[in-house]
């Protein structure tokens, strides 16, 4: 049926040269608030066969929110999790925590592990799940998004 779903939307892009809301709605896409960056990662679950069609139905990621820095983070998560997020528990055991010196770990009963994100006068920014991340997606995401001074880390680990 899925399958029978995709060749119908294809044959109404060839005619009318774009998927509509509606055509991505039946391809399990929501055109409205689908961001390409999304469709960039079906790869990474073996999901490439729907990458075209996601590529037709999303929107270009803004630069700008991207690109947005923040002066504090902290990682939340509850301990008693730990057994369904093993990538989580590896990141904290790890050495990684300590390379972001702004980078805090908050363990709270019964929460699900979240970053939150802060703006330098202690404001909460941004709060982002991460309960799918590996130990390297977390990693990735707080280079990316804190403000970070790693040199004092690197001067620290290469004496």
């Amino acid at each position: 049926m899925f399958l029978l779903g995709v060749l119908l939307c294809s044959i109404l892009v060839l005619i009318k040269g774009e998927f509509s809301s509606d055509d991505c709605w039946a391809l399990g896409f929501n055109k409205a608030n689908l961001l390409c960056s999304s469709c960039e990662q079906l790869s990474n679950f073996n999901l490439g066969i729907i990458k075209s069609n996601c590529l037709e139905c999303c929107h270009p990621d803004e630069n700008t929110v991207a690109d947005k820095k923040y002066a504090k983070a902290v990682l939340e998560v509850c301990t008693c999790k730990f057994g369904a997020y093993p990538q989580i528990e590896a990141f904290i055991k790890s050495d990684k925590p300590a390379k972001f010196l702004n980078l805090n770990i908050r363990y709270v009963r019964g929460l699900d592990p979240i970053i939150k994100l802060y703006d330098n006068d202690g404001h909460l920014q941004e709060t982002v799940a991460i309960e799918k991340w590996n130990t390297d997606s977390v990693e990735e995401y707080l280079n990316t998004h804190l403000e970070n001074d790693n040199r004092s880390y690197l001067r620290t680990n290469m004496i």
